[in-house]
């Protein structure tokens, strides 16, 4: 199976939701790239920007992430961009 090469992240605050459910403004993006790994999720190893991500390709979904090192402090999470189609 062949999996995207790159994915534009989407750091955003859950407190920031408006009222139909849509995330609110980003903090802030990177574009991350495809390592060639797999993460401990199982699914393709992203990283870029000072992102690192596990990205389930066939659903979009962030599985595990890692900003600049660390784990996402309460309150956050991380999308794959609407905005971007994954390349590759």
């Amino acid at each position: 199976m062949s999996h995207p090469q790159s994915y534009e992240l989407l750091l955003i605050p859950d407190h920031s939701r408006t009222r139909t459910g849509a995330p609110g403004r980003p903090l802030r993006s990177a574009v991350v790239s495809a390592t060639g790994e797999t993460g401990a999720s199982g699914y393709p190893r992203y990283t870029g920007e000072g992102m690192e991500a596990d990205i389930d390709p066939e659903t979009r979904t962030v599985e595990a992430v890692l900003v600049d090192g660390e784990e996402l402090d309460p309150g956050m999470s991380v999308h794959v961009s609407d905005g971007m189609r994954p390349t590759g």
